[in-house]
């Protein structure tokens, strides 16, 4: 029954988003703390490793503009921690209902009869659609990366991304739908449907790159790839534990003639 899946899709999404948060917090975090440390320096007019100025170059510290970290923070960073498992436990919570309710719709009409299967290929493929495609075009930034006066364009172009990553989902799974040859045939055919929606859009949309000049490249790669690796694991784990127990216990599901 689709309320077993919705229950089944809550937990589950709840459990792998806090393995996520344990992921994000031992490789993540320690990326953002080194992002902070770099914000505050150039706040105080520090020099970018961290180490005090012993010259003329920069103001002493009780002349410098208060823009610290710290006294602009509302939240402490042991607190803002402690709120990412808060915060990536509630996202496996609204992830996981809303699969569960798209899986709810998808089985026995589109892709696997598998329910295992199909929750894996699920899984992956809200991975590439609503995760990868937008990373690829707009990546993660770390603290003291991006104008704050930009944030409602990015945020706007982001969801672009997302919409497009989603409507190139629906095209592939029409298109597979509709192709009648074998199975390499059917696949091929759903991978250029969703790849040609997705290239135009990488190519087209704008490019923002609000990197400041000498921001430390290997710090913003390591972040984005922490970032990255935060929702693969949870979308990972999610799949594979959603799959499992919709192998070991399926749903029935009431189907439509």
């Amino acid at each position: 029954m689709v309320r077993t899946l919705l229950v089944r899709g809550l937990l589950l999404g709840l459990l792998a988003g806090l393995v996520a948060g344990g992921f994000a917090y031992v490789f993540g975090e320690p990326h953002v703390e080194a992002a902070i440390a770099l914000e505050e320096a150039a706040a105080k007019g520090a020099p970018s490793d961290g180490t005090a100025s012993d010259g003329p170059a920069g103001p002493a510290p009780e002349e410098a503009a208060p823009h610290g970290h710290d006294e602009e923070a509302i939240v402490s960073r042991p607190g803002q921690k402690a709120g990412l498992f808060l915060a990536t436990g509630l996202y496996g919570l609204a992830v996981g209902g809303v699969f569960a309710l798209v899986y709810a719709g998808l089985h026995g009409r589109v892709g696997p009869r598998d329910g295992g299967a199909l929750a894996l290929v699920a899984a992956g493929m809200a991975f590439v659609a609503v995760i990868l495609l937008p990373f690829l075009k707009y990546p993660a930034n770390p603290p003291a990366v991006g104008d704050p006066e930009t944030i409602t364009g990015r945020t706007v172009l982001y969801l672009v991304m997302i919409l497009v990553g989603l409507a190139a989902t629906a095209i592939a799974v029409a298109t597979a739908r509709r192709v009648t040859a074998g199975p390499w045939q059917r696949y091929g055919a759903a991978v250029a449907a969703f790849l040609v929606p997705a290239i135009a859009a990488l190519a087209l949309l704008p490019t923002v790159n609000e990197v400041p000049d000498g921001f430390p490249a290997a710090l913003l790669w390591d972040f984005r790839i922490a970032s990255l690796g935060t929702q693969f694991v949870f979308w990972a784990v999610f799949g594979v534990l959603f799959g499992w127990a919709a192998a070991r216990r399926p749903a029935v599901i009431p189907q439509h003639t």
